[in-house]
């Protein structure tokens, strides 16, 4: 009778021992979540990590563990543990998208690739998972996969902004230019202030010849405080292109002080000096267009034009033959040409 009541209060013990710790586990889920939701990183991590340790089969636990440690940038310790948890639950969609998400901020596309289209697979109604599908399709560059997930992604959350610009920018690589200015405006719509909005409706004007709306979109991006050169170039190319030299000079200028490397932005500088008078400016442009692309004819025909007007007649010369023999040295393209107008 001794031995029985012995068992029976060791049995009580461990049970409520088990209770207890199962408490401790909810209450830390409970402060794990709190934390992300308040941006505690650190917090969440710690609290999550407890809970993983009294709960190892807890997947709840497991899941916060991984997206902790994937919102802290710390990857490695979120593959292991995420690699562990897919071992263990393979048909759990949160799992396999953190995961993905892990790989792709690691560089690792086609793994990240081969998850989210497990975990979209498995619960297509989530409109992150087929987001950031989109975006490991568009690192690749395919962009007619990337569109799909976004029509997914825009159909089951249509308040997204960013994902119509996405949409947007895989359609323009795909040939839908009409479709992509259609998410660039719904875009906007929903949030004037979507970065890049302006730019990629202003780009997709410019690809059809539509210059003053283009102009009109990328003024609007510029006056939203960009630091990005690619805004400045096309702005400024666009307007060389409408002979609005002198704003285009500073366009030009501001996307080479962003962006020193860009050598179509240097040609564009020198080619709009040239036409506004500039001449040193043109050369010094011109010089470093050559030095960026040296494959490129294309510098050596207006630098050629410049040393013309400055009356050096040999350096002329001379510019004008290098054009001639880089030109040459190109490829036959067939058809309607393709290179760049002079």
């Amino acid at each position: 009778m001794k031995y029985l009541l012995k068992s029976a209060a060791v049995v009580l013990s461990f049970t409520l021992l088990a209770t207890a710790q199962s408490g401790k586990v909810e209450r830390l889920l409970q402060q794990g979540q709190a934390a992300l939701d308040a941006g505690e990183i650190r917090q969440a991590v710690a609290d999550f990590q407890q809970a993983r340790q009294l709960s190892p089969e807890s997947l709840e636990a497991n899941r916060g563990l991984v997206l902790s440690y994937l919102q802290a940038g710390a990857l490695r310790e979120a593959a292991e543990v995420g690699a562990q948890a897919v071992a263990r639950w393979p048909q759990d969609p949160q799992i396999l998208h953190w995961l993905g998400l892990v790989y792709f901020k690691g560089g690792q596309n086609a793994r990240a690739q081969e998850l989210l289209e497990q975990s979209a697979k498995l619960d297509n109604n989530h409109a992150d998972v087929h987001f950031d599908l989109a975006l490991v399709l568009l690192a690749q560059e395919q962009y007619a996969p990337a569109s799909q997930e976004l029509e997914q992604a825009t159909k089951l959350d249509s308040s997204n902004s960013l994902a119509h610009v996405l949409l947007g920018r895989a359609y323009q690589n795909t040939n839908r230019t009409l479709q992509a200015i259609e998410e660039f405006r719904t875009a906007l719509r929903l949030d004037p202030k979507t970065p890049l909005g302006h730019y990629h409706l202003g780009f997709a004007y410019s690809s059809l010849g539509r210059s003053d709306e283009a102009i009109t979109e990328f003024e609007k991006e510029v006056k939203q405080g960009t630091s990005n050169p690619q805004v400045y170039y096309q702005f400024g190319h666009c307007l060389l292109e409408t002979g609005n030299l002198t704003a285009a000079v500073e366009s030009l200028r501001k996307s080479l002080q962003l962006d020193p490397n860009n050598g179509d932005a240097a040609y564009d500088l020198g080619k709009a000096s040239l036409l506004d008078g500039n001449l040193d400016l043109a050369a010094v442009s011109l010089r470093k267009a050559i030095s960026l692309k040296p494959q490129d004819p294309s510098p050596h025909y207006q630098l050629s034009r410049v040393f013309e007007r400055q009356g050096k007649t040999e350096d002329a010369k001379l510019e004008r033959q290098r054009f001639l023999e880089i030109k040459k040295s190109q490829p036959e393209t067939g058809g309607m040409a393709t290179g760049r107008v002079q």
